[in-house]
Parts: structure tokens; sequence; C-alpha cells
């Protein structure tokens, strides 16, 4: 494809496919991404179409958009084109000098027409499909164009006296082919950087793995490890799949996958704190330490493995102003030959020589190739969702992008996001005759296998202590509240104080604990046990959170810039303003929702939108999915699970509240280069088109203006290559 135009054909020709429920195209990328219900053979049918539409289907396997490719690639026909083309503009230099001589005309045909038929015939197969699906290209303006020029200058040597010198213009023709090989040339070589994030990515995967098998360690290809099986990482090695460590302590570098520069470190059992850090990613490299892992995801499964077709979905998707655009793409074509007839007749109308009114039409024709409209878009978009996931901000989808920077209003949960969320077990108050380590073991034991973060804290407590943690039977969770369960045949619940109160648990004997912990930030639980008289009180726990670092700082920055910042807690109303107020929240202007329960979140990220604001809402990607999807822009904050990748928009592969700013600025600054390159591609046409018109632009200058807005696009887009998170 080459340009908007060759986009709309495409995409007419796959939604005529039946069974095809949506298509984009995309110019930056050469691809396509297709959406289809069920039906037979539909990927001989799609490449039969495009076919038919008169372009050649290449499966998305052998796109070379993700290859190490020579930096002077396809530059052959540019270079034979370049020193067939230059001898003809050498006598125009040399008026500039005051020389006036001439190449024969016999010369000038020999060096121009293997431009014209050779080095340019794919601008005449291109532009005869077109005409064949009753459409226009950029292909089919510049063939027009400039077979005019080389028919002119025929004409005018042909039909001249034998001794007669005539003026030709075989140099225009020639030089119009090249100029606009030439840009097509520097137009791919751009957007070879523009997928350098796409490649780094796929060049993260190491092709052997150390398997340890029957006959010990053996180097087996990546494509044959399978989940289950034991491989070896040696000192400074990538992980080649996702796993758990079984073997040994090293430290890993992620930042690939995550922007943290910091090693982090890891483990084959809980450490001191009680937090698991055995996850391996792959991709990531392997420290100062021999290890053994153990394999859990392989092939597409694998976490790098959904980043890139993330980040690939990401940049095959069409923003909504670029909706726009293909309407305009879709007619600019038959516009462009109506105004170059005109043109034609117009001029030689107006008393200018007929070779005179042919050039002006030429210079239409070349300088209104709408190359850099199909592109200011789609590059911007590439170039943005790439330097984002270069440093750990996914971007599912174009339009989350082109939203972003309207945000007006952004959610927080608190416990994981806001906060550190690794609560830990800070008091506890007991009913007379209960033993402390009794009841620990039994809120251990009924939680362990919850992912909570309270439940994670009082496991972790117990461990640390020595307490025994026993397997529960029975086990029943009630999402927002806590949960039920048996242990040694004993019925317990362990849950939140308004669970309690629901329940008719009487409380009032802790009620001076309950305020006094509440007002000092901890949330409280409450442990009862089910007997044959009903609920019975055991035990109040209080557990404490700090605010993540950097976290008050968004705040603070949110708010300077005229963002309104919430926090939205499931805690009770003391916890949730005490920890508001060490972030630097104001409760006393509806900055913090507290006692919301799960399912009412996405309710309260609906409220939030009432009167056009923009929402944007930040969490866990877990418990938070509902608000996540309803909110104009979700953030899920973690590691790049599959339900923080689904439910939201962005994900910010590290729990670091300033990636929030940094995947609104990276939003603002795309659509910025966005409207910066219509801008651009706008003027180029509608400043270029009537002073060619009028005879002020003359072919070679035309192709070379036409070249050049392509060229200034992808300039301008590469720019955000340079961006980083925290840039003023």
């Amino acid at each position: 494809m080459t340009c908007a135009s060759c986009v709309a054909r495409v995409e007419k020709a796959l939604k005529r496919v039946p069974g095809v429920q949506e298509a984009t195209v995309n110019l930056a990328t050469d691809s396509a991404r297709v959406v289809i219900s069920n039906g037979e053979q539909m990927q001989a049918k799609l490449c039969r179409a495009v076919r038919d539409a008169g372009y050649d289907p290449h499966s998305s396997s052998t796109s070379t958009m993700t290859e190490n490719i020579s930096t002077w690639a396809g530059f052959a026909p540019v270079a034979l084109g370049l020193i067939l083309s230059t001898p003809l503009v050498l006598p125009m230099a040399g008026e500039l000098l005051g020389l006036h001589w001439m190449l024969p005309a016999w010369l000038q045909f020999a060096l121009a027409t293997p431009v014209q038929f050779i080095l340019g015939a794919h601008f005449y197969k291109a532009g005869w499909h077109a005409l064949k699906a009753f459409s226009g290209n950029m292909d089919l303006l510049v063939s027009i164009g400039t077979t005019a020029g080389w028919a002119l200058s025929m004409w005018l040597w042909l039909a001249a006296p034998a001794s007669t010198v005539v003026h030709l213009y075989f140099e225009g023709s020639a030089w119009v082919v090249t100029l606009v090989m030439l840009g097509k040339w520097l137009e791919l070589r751009a957007k070879r950087q523009t997928t350098s994030a796409i490649r780094a990515l796929y060049d993260l995967r190491p092709e052997t793995a150390h398997l340890i098998g029957m006959d010990g360690e053996v180097d087996v290809p990546v494509a044959e490890v399978m989940v289950g099986d034991h491989l070896v990482v040696k000192p400074g090695e990538r992980f080649p799949v996702d796993g758990t460590l079984l073997e040994g302590r090293t430290q890993v570098d992620e930042s690939m996958l995550t922007g943290e520069p910091l090693p982090v470190e890891k483990f084959s059992t809980l450490n001191m704190a009680g937090d698991s850090d055995s996850n391996l990613t792959g991709g990531s490299i392997n420290g100062e330490g021999r290890v053994v892992m153990l394999v859990r995801a392989v092939g597409n499964e694998t976490i790098l493995s959904k980043i890139i077709n993330l980040v690939q979905d990401a940049q095959a998707a069409k923003a909504p102003i670029q909706r726009l655009v293909d309407q305009v793409s879709s007619v600019f074509v038959p516009v462009v030959l109506l105004i170059a007839l005109l043109t034609l007749l117009g001029s030689w109308v107006s008393g200018h020589l007929f070779e005179q009114a042919i050039l002006n039409m030429v210079a239409v024709l070349v300088i209104a190739c709408p190359c850099a409209l199909g592109l200011a878009t789609p590059v911007a978009i590439m170039a943005g969702t790439g330097v984002a996931a270069q440093h750990g901000i996914l971007i599912k989808n174009a339009q989350a992008l082109e939203l972003a920077h309207k945000v007006d209003v952004v959610a927080f949960d608190k416990t994981g996001t806001l906060t550190l969320g690794r609560p830990r077990l800070a008091h506890i108050r007991l009913t007379p005759g209960i033993v402390e380590s009794e009841i620990l073991g039994i809120a251990a034991s009924l939680q362990s296998g919850s992912e909570h973060p309270l439940a994670r804290a009082v496991v972790n407590h117990a461990l640390e202590v020595g307490l025994p943690v026993q397997p529960p039977t029975n086990v029943r969770a009630v999402p927002g509240r806590g949960c039920e369960g048996e242990v040694q045949r004993r019925s317990f619940l362990i849950g939140s104080l308004r669970w309690m109160e629901n329940l008719d648990v009487d409380t009032a004997a802790f009620s001076s604990e309950t305020i006094a912990w509440q007002a000092q930030g901890f949330t409280v639980s409450v442990i009862v046990e089910r007997t044959t008289l009903g609920l019975t009180l055991c035990a109040l726990l209080a557990f404490g959170d700090e605010p993540k670092p950097g976290a008050k700082e968004v705040v603070a920055t949110l708010r300077a810039r005229g963002i309104k910042t919430v926090m939205i807690s499931g805690d009770n109303q003391g916890s949730a303003q005490a920890m508001a107020l060490l972030l630097g929240l104001r409760p006393e202007e509806g900055e913090v929702m507290a006692e919301v329960l799960p399912g009412d979140k996405a309710a309260r990220v609906t409220a939030l939108k009432v009167g056009g604001h923009v929402v944007a809402m930040v969490g866990d990607g877990v418990n938070d999915a509902p608000a996540l999807a309803v909110a104009d822009v979700g953030m899920a904050m973690g590691s790049g699970t599959d339900v923080a990748m689904h439910a939201a928009d962005i994900t910010l592969m590290r729990g670091d509240p300033l990636l929030v700013l940094s995947a609104l600025d990276i939003s603002s600054r795309t659509v910025a280069k966005i409207r910066q390159n219509l801008f651009w591609a706008f003027v180029y046409n509608v400043a270029g088109i009537p002073l060619a018109a009028f005879g002020f632009l003359n072919p070679v200058v035309a192709g070379a203006a036409m070249a050049m807005s392509s060229i200034s696009v992808m300039s301008n887009a590469l720019l955000l290559k340079r961006w980083k998170p925290g840039m003023k």
C-alpha cells in the first residue's frame, strides 16, 4: 500500500467477504486486523479478496517489520534512478552558473525511459488495479502525471524540425519517479524505526533452553519446552519462558518488561516478609546465580508473548480521529483528478502554451499524493505505544491512547494501588478465655487459600511466629466481606466489622479499641465462631498499611494539573480518611469514597462520569475489573496478569503510581503529534495544489515536496521515541 486511498480500498475489499465483522487496515505497518465469525477457509478468502483488490497478501508471520534488516535494504532501484536522472538536471544546474547547454534529445530519451517504465513499473501496476476497482491512489496520480510529462516530451521531440533544438521535459518525469521512490524508501526506513519496540521485545526471547531431562542437562529449542519441565538458567542468561524458582537465589533484571532499572531479588521460598518472590518472567535476565526453574507457561501463554500481542494490537488499531481522515481520503483522489483536468483546460484556455498546461496538470497530480495523510495518525500511534511499552506502560488500544489526555477525574483503588498492599497485623484484642496462638492459627488456616492482602498478612504472621497452618474445609468466600469455613471441625467466620454488624454480632465490648484503631488508619477485622448458641465473638484484628512511594506526589501533581483525584476503598470511613490524609487527599471535598464493596465500585465510577467528565480508574485489575471496564480509561497496576491485561485499557507493569502520570503524559504527547502531522499533511496538499495549478510549482519541485511531506510526518512522529517517564 502507498497511501490513504489504498487503506480504504483494502478495507472495503475485506469487509465484503462473508463472515467478516470488522476490518482495520494500517498503512504504517502494511497490515490488516480482521475480526471474523465462524467460517470455512477464511484466511484463503481474505487473501483472495486482498489480491483481487490489487495487492499482494502476506502472512503476518512473514512480516519484515519485526526483522533486523540492513539500513540500505531496497536502495538499489533508488540508486539506479538517481544515476540515470542526475544527468538530465545538470543543464538546469548549469543555467544557474550562466552555462547554456543541453543533452541531445536521444540521450535524454535513453536516460528517462528506463526510469519511467522499468523502475516506475510498479506505479503502473498499482494504478491499473486501482482503475479496475473504480478507485484511485498515489500510484495512479504518479503514473498519469509522469506519463503525461514523458509523452509531452516525446511529442515535442518528434514534431520538431530535424535541425531545431527544442526544450524537452524528460527530466521532470524521471526525477518525479526517482524522488517518489526515494521518499518511499526513506519512509520505509522510518517505519522500521517505529517498530523497534516490537523488535526489541522479540529479541528478548532466547532460542534455546537448558532442560533437565532423563540424561541430565541438555540444550533444546525453546519451542520444545513444555509446562512442568525443569530448566537451568545460568548467570547472565535470559529466562526462556515463565515459571517459578525452584532452586537457588538470584537477582533478576526485568527492566525491558517493567521499565524498572533496579534488579529484583528472587527466592525459591517465602522470604522473611512472607512475600512470594519466586515468579520468573520469560525475557528477564538472570543475575549472579545459577538457578533451576519450573516452567509454568510457554508459547503464546507467556507474559512476554501477551505483551507483544498487546502492543501489536494497539499499533494496528485505528484511532477515532483516523476514521475522519479515511473518509476524506476516500474521495481525495477523484477530486484531485478533477482538479488536474480543470487545471489543464483552464491553463490552455487562459492563453498558456499547451505544454505549460500539461506541466501544470502534472504538478497538481504529483503534489496532491495523499501519502502523508495516511501516515499521519498510525505512525504517531506506533511510536507512542512502542516507547510506552519500553517503559512498562502497555496501551491496549488506540482509542484509550487518544482519550487519556482528556481525563479530568482519576479514581484510585486504595489497597495495592495507593498503598503498598502488604498490610501487616499490628494489633489483636482477644475475648477473655481465648488463647492468642490458637485463634491466630485458626485464622491463618481459614485464610490460607485466599489471595486477599489481609488474609496474606494473617498467614505471614502465623508463619513468622511458627504457628501451624492446617488445611480448612468447607471454605466459602463472601466477596467484599470475608470468608467462613471449618478448622478441626469447628466453624469460624472472619471478616469486616460491617459484615459482623449485618450478622448481629455484638462487638460493643471492643468499641473503644475499634474507634481508636480506625482513627489511626488501621483496617479492623473480626473473628467469630459459629456454635449451637449462635455467633460468638473471639478476637479483633487491626491491620496497618503504608502509602506507596510517590503516591502523595501523584495526588499533588494531578491536583496541580486541575485533575480531580478520588480514592475508592472498601475500608470503613475512619480508616479510609486516615490514609487519605497521609496521601494528601481532601475528604471534605469528596475525594474519599469509603465502605464501597467491589461490586459497587463500577457504579461509583459511573457516577463520577456524570456531567461529561472523562474518568480514569486505576486498580489492581482483578477485584476492580468491573470498575476498570466502565471507566473511560481503565489502568491496571500489576505484573501483566491475564485479568489486568483484559480488563483495562492500559496496564502499568510496575505498581508505581507515578506511571499514571506517565500514561497521561504519553497520551498527550502522542495526540499532539497526530494533530501536528495532520496539520502538515493538509498544508502540503491544500497549499500545494493551488500553487501547482497556477504554475508556481514545476513537476520536479512538486515531487520533492510530496516526498518531503511523508518524510516530515514520519520524522515528527519518531521524536516520540525520545520520550521518557517524568520528562518535562
